[in-house]
């Protein structure tokens, strides 16, 4: 296909790491700074209903000291164990040259080139199989993407009800107005406000470190909670109630999988560092701080135990300093999904949208319109809807929880296949993990009547979408090229012609866009079947996206003078990257091959698609295929090619 967007090739043989080099302590200490702005926000804002929702009057538990002690170690532990023993300890080890996140990781286990296990038939069906968790997981966390910033800035305003219940009618209403803002400032880039993020987010967790410290201090028994006994004697005390708390429990590791997903941004030692130095010992004090309030006043706390912990005089700066560190947990769910979208895009999964770049200098930060707008809608009629972070926590848990179990077995295949694990240790490693995951879903799966529904549907939408896409496109491919001329027996007739003089060469360069190398495009024949001429000069241009974060230096680009003034183009490009085709040609120069992409003509090929072929596809995935790409984004806005200079071509395919 002319415009067809490059699917994901083979690992790159460079070693350059994306993420930043740490130096000295300063960076250390700056790249720290920023990571706890962006990373933490998400998991930094789980004492507003984490605890609020364990002792929610619906399970059942009572404050009392054996309760808030089982509690606060089932806390404790999760934290431990998933943030500190899974993401810092084994899956951040996991990186694609220095990128984290879940397609990095698909695309790390699923290459064929440095995973010898990903070839052969075997091998075929694993890598489908990998690759359907992988891109499951990514639905998943989209979902997330909504739930998200609608859960953290209620769960922040909920705090005016705590004040005064005069408050109470206008919390969904100004969750409305905050989240309007939040979406429309996001064409305006995150540069400027990014730089106050770490700042902000150190003053957040001073606060909640400070506010929880008093309470531990006045009721030291808290810290006894750190004795895993405590857990579990809560659990087997509790029978299937206590079983179920696991629900609520879980909202305090909501967040952990951006950890691995900003990998690339920071590095792993800031991240790290991060967590170690602010992140953990604030949360840990805040929540024993909030345990220990709720021993000390029992059924006296009727409203939000972390809001209590803030002296009367403190509540309204308490609530202003929680909004500002929601939104900057929604910042950074929304940027994620910006990104997550670019990658999906570039692998192939799902059709070509706008994408903005924000910053001259972080090739990082983009602005996804269509997104953008889906997510705001979709955020307002959650808050409309559910009206509070309870509401809204069954929802927000299973979403989180199946995003990490999807990790935990796409981790499994690194240690066995690039790491080199004996296949004992593997299954052991992954089976504990496991057992978390699937103890937390488990908890969870009992909610989907309650909202839980919610990100299971919505993912499950999302994977269609991406699935029927990523085949649509692969089935049209192979309708398009059955037909196929090796480029070889093309440039003979061309030769032929050009000898007898029946072939015109008229002056110029034509730029055709082909997916595939070594044949010649279906859009150039079509055009030379009609008009029976050809350009001077001849391009023939494909785009390969990469399993790798990004390309650079002169892995970019290779050019290759096929004759007849035919010369062969392959720019490549990172699945985090977006390309851009005038730039590409103006670097042809230094392979001999000088071209001015202003002056150039691009065929580009325009299918009419009709859904009454044979290929083997259900009736309504070919109906939502063809609707999907009538409403991609044109070729040559997404490859920034100029607009006057294109040539389209069309033609119908029974798909």
């Amino acid at each position: 296909m002319s415009d067809r967007d490059s699917q994901a090739g083979a690992l790159s043989t460079s070693t350059h790491s994306h993420a930043p080099v740490v130096r000295d302590w300063k960076d250390l200490a700056r790249l720290s700074l920023g990571a706890l702005g962006v990373v933490y926000g998400d998991i930094g804002t789980s004492p507003l209903y984490t605890m609020k929702e364990c002792f929610s009057p619906t399970h059942g538990v009572e404050p009392a000291l054996a309760n808030v002690l089982g509690v606060l170690s089932l806390v404790f532990w999760s934290l431990s164990l998933v943030v500190v023993v899974k993401y810092l300890a084994f899956v951040m080890r996991a990186d694609n040259h220095g990128e984290g996140g879940i397609l990095a990781l698909l695309a790390l286990v699923t290459d064929q080139g440095s995973n010898p296990k990903a070839k052969g038939e075997a091998g075929a069906r694993r890598r489908a199989m990998l690759i359907l968790l992988g891109v499951f997981g990514a639905a998943l966390l989209l979902a997330d993407g909504m739930i998200t910033p609608v859960i953290t800035v209620l769960g922040a305003l909920e705090g005016l009800d705590v004040a005064t219940p005069f408050f109470r009618p206008y919390v969904v209403p100004l969750a409305v107005a905050i989240l309007i803002v939040l979406f429309a400032v996001q064409r305006r880039g995150t540069a400027g406000i990014g730089r106050v993020f770490g700042p902000a987010m150190l003053v957040w967790f001073g606060t909640i470190a400070a506010t929880g410290l008093p309470q531990v201090l006045a009721e030291p028994r808290v810290l006894t909670a750190v004795n895993p006994l405590h857990g579990l004697r809560f659990l087997l005390g509790h029978g299937w109630y206590g079983f179920l708390i696991l629900g609520s429990v879980v909202l305090c590791i909501t967040g952990a999988e951006a950890l691995y997903a900003d990998m690339g941004h920071f590095g792993r030692r800031p991240i790290r560092a991060a967590w170690f130095w602010i992140a953990f010992p604030a949360l840990l004090l805040n929540y024993f701080g909030q345990g220990a309030l709720l021993l000390a006043r029992g059924s006296e706390v009727r409203g939000n135990p972390f809001y209590e912990l803030a002296p009367h005089w403190a509540l309204y700066p308490m609530v202003v300093i929680a909004t500002g560190a929601a939104v900057i947990a929604s910042q950074a769910l929304i940027s994620g999904a910006f990104s997550l979208m670019q990658q999906a895009i570039q692998l192939g999964f799902w059709p070509r949208l706008t994408i903005v770049h924000t910053s001259r200098e972080a090739s990082g930060q983009i602005y996804v319109p269509e997104v953008n707008w889906a997510l705001l809608v979709a955020c307002v009629t959650l808050a409309v809807g559910f009206r509070s972070s309870t509401g809204l926590a069954a929802a927000y848990g299973i979403a989180v929880v199946s995003t990490m179990l999807i990790t935990t077995l796409l981790l499994h295949s690194v240690a066995r296949d690039l790491w080199h694990w004996p296949a004992w240790l593997a299954a052991l490693g992954a089976g504990v993990l496991l057992l978390v995951d699937g103890a937390f879903l488990a908890a969870n799966v009992v909610k989907i009547s309650h909202g839980g529904w919610l990100p299971i549907g919505a993912g499950l939408g999302l994977f269609a979408l991406m699935t029927t896409w990523k085949r649509g496109r692969r089935l049209l491919q192979e309708q398009v090229m059955g037909s196929r001329l090796p480029i070889e027996l093309f440039l003979a007739d061309v030769g032929r012609r050009t000898e007898q003089g029946r072939l015109p060469r008229v002056p110029g360069t034509t730029v055709v866009m082909t997916s595939q190398t070594g044949i010649a495009p279906p859009v150039l024949m079509h055009y030379f079947k009609h008009s029976q001429v050809l350009h001077e000069r001849i391009v023939l241009l494909t785009l390969v996206t990469e399993g790798v974060p990004e390309i650079r230096g002169r892995e970019r680009l290779a050019v290759r003078e096929l004759g007849e003034g035919f010369w062969e183009v392959v720019g490549r490009y990172g699945f985090m990257e977006t390309p851009d085709v005038p730039r590409l040609l103006e670097r042809c120069g230094q392979f001999g091959l000088p071209i001015e992409p202003g002056q150039a003509s691009y065929f580009l090929g325009r299918e009419t698609i009709l859904p009454t072929g044979r290929a083997v596809l259900a009736k309504w995935r070919k109906l939502l295929f063809i609707y999907l790409a009538r409403n991609a984004r044109p070729a040559n806005a997404f490859f920034r090619i100029p607009p006057n200079r294109v040539i389209e071509l069309g033609a119908q395919i029974e798909l």
